[in-house]
């Protein structure tokens, strides 16, 4: 998050790995695997600063989503299921293992 969004690492409350993805794709030419791991984080909106992140990837924006906002907005949203994982997560009930997402 700090590479990203300017997070410092003192600054996000870590929960529990939710779930993973793996894929495989090119970069540069090159076939490169790339694992995601996703987890349960809180931090304060005060910490987010995308100024301080080394690579921010062209973020123009950010914004903070309910549970029903991510449930029923008509965007896309990585990974699919994610108002699903993070109600399971933030009710504290905890998964066995974490989910593996496929696509």
């Amino acid at each position: 998050m700090g590479e990203e969004l300017g997070i410092d690492d003192k600054a996000i409350e870590l929960g529990p790995q939710l779930a993973e993805r793996t894929k495989d794709h090119l970069v540069g030419g090159r076939e490169v695997r790339q694992v995601e791991l996703y987890f349960l984080a809180r931090v304060s909106a005060a910490d987010v600063d995308p100024a301080r992140a080394p690579q921010p990837d062209n973020i123009r924006a950010y914004r903070w989503w309910t549970l029903a906002e991510l449930r029923n907005t008509q965007q896309t949203v990585h990974p699919v299921g994610l108002a699903d994982l993070v109600a399971t997560g933030a009710a504290g009930r905890p998964l066995k293992q974490p989910v593996v997402l496929t696509g």
